[in-house]
């Protein structure tokens, strides 16, 4: 890992007891089961990590959208809406529809709105537009994985790189570093190409990280979207051999990652972009250095990860059943 640690932020156990008071006041009582795994998920350790020196406002929003990301992703991926495209489809359009400022019908769906009113306050609409476009693409990777897994299908490696590029959901969190940066991009440094494959890169790295910790538990699930499980598959290699070859993967992201900012450094020169827009761009650099590594220390300390509770294999239709409606 070639990027140094900036820290946790020191607002981390007020989050975390803000976090759960939240997901109480939001009528999102998690079954024993969810409940567990949550704990053992430590979202606020997440955001802590990733943001070390955002206010204490900030970090709560962000670690409530992350507590919420995670009950979306358990549900879809361990519970009964991730093996039936048609409940899928049909919870993915009411979420969309409550972003999009429709009515809310359940408990999920209530706790999003109060979500979207404080992150888009005093938000540009284009920031809006672009926090919409990537929450959006994110939740409707549920569905194409719901309906692969009914057709008996998997990705190939190449097609999983796209598709997980999304479905990890960093982006979106890339979004909101924006409001604890006091930044908002505008559209020409948003089309910039070495700030779109700097993002691409951190959110590769994230993906792939995850799917390394993640593969032990996954296998017993039977899941098959994984990067490991596909390297493992198309080149027939040992598991191990599989886990060395994720893991040089992951260090050429991290170069990825080195050479993108470089080049974005280039860029921002020959386009002759100056003031406010250059400080923005150069706070990017700055701090999605930090980010990466706080992500890949996150995952060497969450239990979720360090030690998978593979009990959850008989849990996951135990889930709180959001979705079920």
């Amino acid at each position: 890992m070639p990027f140094q640690s900036t820290g946790c932020n020191p607002g981390i156990e007020e989050t975390r007891e803000a976090v759960w008071e939240w997901a109480e006041s939001n009528g999102l009582v998690l079954s024993p089961a969810a409940r567990k795994k949550m704990i053992r998920t430590r979202p606020e350790l997440w955001i802590s990590l990733i943001f070390p020196e955002i206010p204490q406002q900030h970090l709560d929003l962000f670690c409530q959208w992350l507590f919420w990301a995670f009950l979306v992703d358990d549900e879809f991926d361990d519970g009964p809406a991730g093996r039936d495209p048609h409940m899928c489809e049909a919870a993915i359009d009411r979420l969309v529809s409550v972003l999009d400022g429709g009515p809310p019908h359940g408990a999920m769906e209530r706790a999003l709105v109060g979500l979207r009113a404080r992150t888009y306050r005093d938000r540009s609409a284009r920031w809006i537009r672009q926090f919409r476009r990537d929450t959006v693409a994110w939740l409707w990777t549920y569905y194409a994985e719901a309906v692969q897994r009914a057709a008996g299908q998997v990705p190939s490696r190449d097609e999983f790189v796209k598709h997980r590029r999304d479905s990890v959901a960093m982006q979106p969190f890339l979004d909101l570093h924006e409001i604890a940066a006091g930044i908002d991009l505008p559209e020409s440094a948003r089309s910039l190409p070495a700030y779109i494959a700097l993002r691409n890169a951190v959110t590769d790295h994230s993906g792939l990280c995850n799917d390394i910790c993640s593969f032990e538990k996954e296998a017993v699930l039977g899941y098959e979207h994984n990067a490991v499980a596909l390297i493992r598959r198309e080149r027939g290699l040992t598991l191990q051999e599989a886990v060395d070859e994720a893991g040089k993967q992951l260090a050429g992201i991290a170069e990825r990652v080195r050479r993108a900012e470089r080049e974005l450094t280039e860029q921002i020169a020959a386009a002759g972009i100056e003031g406010p827009t250059r400080i923005a761009l150069e706070r990017c650099v700055r701090d999605y250095r930090g980010l990466v590594r706080g992500d890949f220390d996150y995952h060497a300390r969450a239990e979720r990860y360090t030690r998978p509770d593979l009990t959850e294999v008989d849990e996951r239709d135990s889930l709180s059943g959001f979705f079920a409606a």
